[in-house]
């Protein structure tokens, strides 16, 4: 069986796209502009070359003529032949010379190279030298009636034939450096404004990421990006329509659990209210009694009472918890004041709790008010019950957008956890808050507690 290995991918350095791209368009033209460059190259070592086959071959030509004149003219046949009259023919660098059939030096004219000639750089003199071999002889026979009679030689100096091939190669590399800094310019701003749509992308995946389904893109001009925009705008319609159908479902079962808590609540009190009450009313009687006829069993009928007291606390605050205050009669503010009103006269003193309302509460709508009261009241329960700490404050905010509910405490997180196990009471809380399309988080402030955010958009009961 083939085992699946996990690797842990680093942190990699994002490069911008638009970079990227411009720097491989610029490498390709760089590619090209030295294919260029070495095409130059060849093309002045192949021009050098066929410049000193040209200017042999005329001098060849002029030396025949030359030596042909003692047939028709009283020329001396043993007179050497000019080579000043093709001198005008030469170029800088240009060497030219008569040799006889053995090879041995008769005449030659040199032309120096030019006082502005560019002097080329070593590396580039040794690359040319190594590959091209300038400075190499060109040879043409000197033909009379048929026979030789000696060989024009036409020699480029190597060194002027180096350095005016440096000059053109300076000259192309300045222009294409030049040419490549423009298109480089000229490529990354084509490419910032067809890439500009994808800031609007990024924009709409950043409000996605953060919850925001109501995010859409416009239709672009690249059919690459319009996709984009329709495969992102029907995901977000998909999910926006999910998330409302989730929370359409998680407020139909809250209002099933309230009604079922009220119907619990109800027959508690119905009931095992009235059972407690009958047993308290025995349990008196059965003291008085017991006063005037056996002493003995008063104690243990006070026993009872205090017994059926204590259940009797308990169960009013089993019902408290149940069925809540009416909010719509009360109004938020007055029932979260009972609420902390209450813990306070049930701790006497062990437990301070505080709270604070800012902005208009009293103004929203029923369903509202009555999670809020419902996540405020599993809050400061669960701080009472396990926070251990010495006093609890509730803060509620109204803003215009968002309604801040804050339930801090000052105790000790249970070995050492950021925030309380995952249980009943906080699932319950965070299935009210999601209904409401608002988030809930638990944060540990630097001087201890633990801290209760809730967040949810301020929505106003209408007029």
């Amino acid at each position: 069986m083939r085992q699946a290995t996990d690797f842990k991918a680093g942190p990699t350095r994002a490069v911008d796209l638009k970079l990227r791209l411009a720097l491989r368009v610029v490498a390709l033209a760089a590619v090209c502009f030295i294919a260029v460059a070495a095409y130059a190259l060849f093309d002045s070592d192949r021009v050098a070359r066929a410049k000193a086959s040209r200017i042999a071959e005329i001098v060849a030509r002029d030396l025949s003529l030359q030596q042909s004149q003692p047939k028709w003219a009283s020329v001396s046949t043993s007179a050497t032949p000019d080579l000043q009259r093709v001198a005008a023919l030469m170029e800088p660098g240009l060497c030219i010379a008569y040799r006889n059939n053995a090879g041995a030096f008769l005449q030659g004219v040199c032309s120096g190279a030019l006082s502005d000639e560019l002097t080329a750089p070593e590396f580039f003199a040794s690359v040319y030298g190594a590959i091209f071999r300038p400075g190499e002889p060109t040879s043409m026979p000197v033909l009379v009636d048929g026979s030789a009679r000696g060989v024009a030689v036409a020699t480029f100096d190597a060194a002027a034939q180096i350095g005016q091939s440096w000059r053109e190669v300076s000259r192309l590399l300045a222009i294409m450096a030049f040419a490549l800094a423009g298109l480089c310019l000229a490529v990354y701003a084509a490419l910032a404004r067809a890439l500009r749509p994808t800031q609007a992308i990024q924009v709409g995946l950043k409000r996605l990421a953060a919850n925001d389904l109501s995010a859409r893109l416009p239709r672009f001009d690249l059919a690459e990006l319009s996709a984009i925009s329709d495969v992102f705008n029907t995901l977000a319609q998909r999910l926006q329509a999910t998330l409302a159908e989730r929370n359409a479902l998680t407020r139909k079962l809250i209002e099933v659990q309230d009604e079922e808590r009220q119907r619990l609540a109800r027959e508690l009190h119905d009931e095992f209210g009235q059972s407690l009450t009958a047993i308290a009313a025995q349990a008196a009687s059965a003291a008085h009694t017991a006063e005037r006829e056996c002493p003995p069993l008063l104690g243990e009928c006070r026993g009872i009472s205090r017994t059926t007291a204590g259940m009797m606390e308990t169960l009013r605050g089993a019902l408290v918890r149940l069925r809540p205050p009416d909010i719509e009669e009360l109004g938020l503010t007055l029932s979260l004041e009972s609420l902390v009103a209450s813990w306070n006269g049930y701790e006497k003193g062990r437990t301070r709790f505080d709270i604070a309302i800012i902005g208009e509460v009293d103004g929203l709508p029923p369903a509202i008010s009555a999670n809020l009261y419902r996540v405020a009241q599993e809050a400061i329960t669960n701080a009472a019950k396990h926070a251990q700490a010495r006093c609890v404050q509730l803060r509620l905010e109204a803003g215009e957008a968002d309604i801040v509910l804050i339930v801090e405490d000052d105790g000790e997180a249970a070995c050492g956890n950021p925030g309380p196990k995952i249980g009943m009471g906080l699932l319950g809380m965070q299935e009210r808050v999601v209904s409401l399309g608002g988030t809930l988080h638990f944060e540990r402030p630097a001087a201890g507690g633990t801290r209760l955010v809730v967040s949810i958009p301020n929505m106003r009961a209408e007029p």
